[in-house]
């Protein structure tokens, strides 16, 4: 990721964390909407709390880009630890889909292209390192 794309990061991630809770709703409403097959992948757990636990993990990747040296473990363990709750090779892609569609609604006139590309990259970021993890939780 470039310098500029990791400040759009920031600075759209600052625009969407005081409607977060709104945001994480779209996104699981969205991820269900396009996968049907994953919801059954949160049967069990508790909706707020999983809200609350996709915002952090967001939160913490955004705050992260600057310090990739202790980014990238956490990243790893989360592949590794989702490897255990069902999660699969192309859910990723499935939820990077899922994600871009919830900022560019939530973000309304502040999308843009750069905007698009800038998260397109830091999820990128994300799920490759993740899926790294699940590879070597699965190996």
């Amino acid at each position: 990721m470039t310098p500029d794309q990791k400040d759009i990061v920031r600075r759209t991630w600052a625009l969407i964390v005081p409607d977060g809770d709104a945001a994480a709703r779209l996104f699981y409403g969205r991820l269900f909407a396009i996968a049907p097959e994953v919801e059954p992948l949160f049967a069990t757990t508790d909706a707020a709390a999983q809200r609350r636990k996709l915002l952090a993990a967001l939160a913490a990747a955004v705050a992260g880009l600057d310090t990739p040296d202790r980014l990238i473990p956490v990243l790893a363990d989360l592949g590794r630890r989702h490897v255990g709750y069902g999660v699969e090779d192309a859910h990723y892609d499935i939820v990077g889909a899922a994600l871009l569609w919830t900022l560019e609604r939530g973000l309304g006139d502040a999308w843009n292209e750069a905007v698009a590309e800038a998260w397109t990259a830091a999820y990128g970021l994300v799920a490759g390192v993740m899926r790294d993890g699940a590879r070597q939780a699965a190996a």
